[in-house]
């Protein structure tokens, strides 16, 4: 357990529709409370899941499960090390305000097509940011979240890195504690069957079915990422997450499983 105090509160001006977690930096080392659940052993399984995938170490966030005491409240937490390498880390909607003076979700949503939303979303930020291989980057980022139920995923927590020069990196895949019914206090309580809450999930990115934004990412960028993991794999995972009760590891376990044979294309073993 680490103890931290308001000095080390910390931000990177990112919203969520599903609330705002506590978030902490001690050192290189960034916390986040759980909020609504078990953010934090979502962040954690699945970063070890993303490590047992075809993406490189770099693409992708490294988290552990942690205990925090803030205020004299003992949180359950999830921790990762400082990925910015000293660039600042932005949302695509602050960068296109800042930019421009309105938001990328105004223009995506102001067009009917599913299609051309990811398109003009792609075309956008290569086009303000210089960046190559956007939509390839998207392509990975909807296969994680369709693959681990991530329905928190919009502009206001996609982001790229800035030096403030004007230059700009894609940033890691990061960013999914909203995955695997971890909202369990209001939409997905832990009385519920856990196979019905999982055809009740829908994302945001650009529409409201993950399958129908897979499909349209792989159509338009192609199928950029495979995975090797299996149940013995999992519950290996799962297993190591000891803050966290029985049942609640063992949804998460469910979960994985059922969406492992839904998705079975992405799986190379």
């Amino acid at each position: 357990m680490v103890k931290l105090f308001e000095s080390d509160m910390q931000g990177f001006n990112r919203e969520s529709s599903k609330g705002n977690q506590l978030k902490f930096r001690k050192g290189d080392v960034w916390y986040k409370t759980d909020y609504l659940g078990y953010e934090g052993l979502v962040e954690y399984v699945v970063s070890k899941l993303l490590a047992l995938s075809d993406l490189r170490a770099e693409e992708y966030v490294d988290y552990e499960t942690d205990t925090v005491e803030y205020n004299d409240i003992t949180y359950n937490a999830c921790r990762s090390r400082d990925f910015t390498n000293g660039w600042n880390l932005i949302t695509l909607e602050r960068l296109f305000k800042d930019t421009y003076g309105h938001g990328l979700n105004q223009i995506i949503y102001s067009t009917p097509d599913h299609e051309d939303r990811l398109k003009i979303l792609v075309e956008q930020v290569e086009r303000t940011t210089g960046l190559k291989g956007f939509g390839i980057y998207m392509s990975k980022l909807l296969t994680v979240d369709a693959l681990f139920l991530n329905e928190d995923r919009h502009t206001h927590n996609i982001a790229v890195l800035t030096n403030g020069a004007g230059d700009f990196k894609i940033a890691p895949i990061f960013d999914n504690g909203a995955g695997l019914l971890s909202d369990i206090r209001s939409d997905y309580p832990l009385s519920k069957d856990t196979m019905d809450l999982i055809s009740k999930v829908k994302p945001k990115t650009f529409c409201d079915s993950f399958e129908e934004q897979l499909e349209i990412a792989e159509k338009l960028y192609g199928e950029n990422l495979h995975f090797s993991f299996d149940y013995k794999d999992v519950k290996i995972i799962v297993a190591k997450a000891l803050i966290y009760p029985e049942d609640v590891r063992q949804r998460v376990t469910d979960v994985i499983m059922e969406m492992r044979r839904k998705y079975n294309y992405l799986f190379t073993s």
